[in-house]
């Protein structure tokens, strides 16, 4: 072994970063501002964005976050509509009140005015692990717009423009609605079912803001993350999507789901440092406890790898790691599902917790730390590995992880290092990428998307390593009787119907 191999420096995780945006470039500049509303298991957000239409980067204007467990308790006569995964009850009404109070508060931390500075809002939710089907979630969007209309947010900016009349002033420039329409691929790539993937699993629309948010911040880096692509978003529950390598439009070909934050949860709700059935990890994160990563730290991964159950999910299930799923039609759609439990819907999460409290009780901080990155960094590993085995992973496609499970603390490093593993890529350090906050930027893809607004020098549709795809999409949609209506034709008021994340708009 040459004295160069010995010390050669290992790869570095590409970590997308957005600087901040100056606050007088938002009054007087092209950015669209737009907010990502979401209520997840354990938080809830107002994300603001603002996308630079020249340059069509993205940058977090504020982030205003709560957690959802402190909703406020149901009233008399109000019906509990659903629960988080630790039981927390919710209403329509206290949903809508909780989105409400966040999206002021956001907008008040930025300075901004809801009814004149918001350009768009986008809805979505992690809670569907006590719902009882997929369909339930368009309920749960409702319930979402009615906080965002209690906000002062017009009915206007949670529609698509129907015409480049309903486009403001501002962003006509920026806007190809008079040459291509929004037919309900986001970035470029299908959901399942054609135009809603909410037959096959409840958390679809998670997955399809994930990996468009991934797709937009890896161009802050020097990853191409397009198509052919996966998309890991490591909430307390888990979701993501495989894409496939075809032109205009990619298919999903994979879809993610089950449990993922809400594992290293249950192991820390055993120490005693928090609730034991609503704590969660974030809680007690400090980034400046330095984890330990030594022998200990492995035996009690080892023994967490043991439970852990990840596996493309078996046909019989309507349900899996608390999910709720629809293998029939995934199938029907040629869509692998790959699924992480414990045990079965999350049956053994006890058992995780009482690995923490002997953790913590005869260890110490820096071991349980060290030993829940070890744990999730596997969990990406083993994830990538069911897919190349069922064949929808290929060294073609690039990886992005997000979510807080998988982003924070030494992670990226250890799943790069897991990856590697795999001998999948040469360089996997330029396919793969990591991104905090992929949902909401998602969110301002989605609405980019949904008014035709992109930018062909930069873009984010079409494949790894080629060109703006804008000519191919005007001729796919010519060929299938899609084209948008001529100016002289197009009715005052139009009646395209559109599906956005799974669920019609009108």
């Amino acid at each position: 072994m040459s004295l160069g191999s010995l010390f050669k420096s290992k790869p570095k995780p590409r970590i997308a970063e957005s600087p901040p945006v100056n606050y007088l470039d938002l009054k007087t500049k092209p950015y669209y501002i737009v907010a990502s509303v979401e209520v997840g298991n354990t938080t809830t957000k107002c994300i603001l964005t603002a996308t630079d239409m020249n340059t069509g980067k993205t940058y977090i204007v504020n982030k205003t976050v709560k957690m959802t467990r402190d909703v406020r308790l149901p009233k008399a006569g109000e019906e509990v509509f659903a629960h988080t995964i630790n039981g927390t009850p919710l209403t329509k009404e206290s949903i809508a009140d909780l989105v409400k109070s966040t999206l002021i508060e956001s907008h008040e931390k930025a300075r901004l005015n809801i009814k004149t500075d918001l350009h768009f809002v986008v809805r979505s939710t992690g809670v569907v692990a006590e719902l009882d089907s997929p369909d339930q979630v368009g309920a749960f969007i409702q319930a979402l717009a009615q906080g965002c209309l209690m906000a002062g947010v017009p009915p206007r900016l949670m529609t698509p423009a129907m015409s480049i009349h309903n486009i403001i002033d501002k962003f006509r420039n920026y806007t190809m609605i008079e040459k291509v329409i929004f037919m309900g691929a986001v970035a470029s790539c299908f959901p399942p079912q054609g135009s809603t993937g909410v037959e096959v699993v409840a958390n679809e629309m998670e997955g399809e803001l994930a990996t468009a948010g991934i797709k937009e911040a890896s161009r802050w880096t020097d990853v191409d993350f397009r198509n052919p692509c996966l998309s890991m978003d490591f909430g307390t529950t888990l979701d993501g999507r495989v894409t496939s390598e075809e032109l205009p439009y990619a298919h999903t070909i994979g879809n993610l789901l089950g449990l993922a934050g809400a594992i290293p949860d249950a192991v820390v709700q055993g120490t005693g440092l928090v609730n034991n059935k609503t704590g969660a990890t974030l809680d007690i994160f400090d980034p400046k406890t330095k984890p330990d990563y030594g022998k200990e730290a492995q035996q009690y991964a080892d023994q967490i790898d043991q439970l852990v159950v990840i596996e493309k999910v078996p046909s019989s299930r309507t349900k899996y790691g608390l999910v709720p799923v629809c293998p029939e039609a995934a199938a029907q759609n040629n869509v692998v599902l790959i699924g992480c439990d414990v045990g079965v819907n999350g049956s053994d999460l006890d058992k995780l917790s009482r690995i923490g409290a002997d953790l913590y009780n005869s260890r110490n901080l820096k071991i349980l730390f060290g030993t829940l990155d070890i744990v999730c960094s596997r969990m990406a590993r083993r994830l990538v590995e069911v897919g190349i085995d069922e064949g929808i992973v290929t060294k073609k496609t690039a990886l992005g992880i997000t979510g807080r499970a998988g982003i924070s603390g030494n992670k990226p490093r250890l799943i790069l290092e897991e990856i590697e593993k795999l001998r999948l890529y040469d360089h996997p350090e330029i396919n793969i990428v990591f991104v905090d906050d992929g949902l909401a930027r998602g969110a301002a893809v989605m609405a980019r998307c949904m008014n035709s607004m992109g930018t062909p020098k930069n873009p984010l549709g079409g494949l790894r390593g080629s060109r703006c795809i804008l000519k191919e999409r005007m001729d796919y949609e010519s060929a299938k009787g899609q084209a948008p209506i001529p100016k002289a034709a197009r009715p005052d008021k139009d009646t395209h119907a559109y599906f956005v994340g799974g669920h019609k708009r009108a």
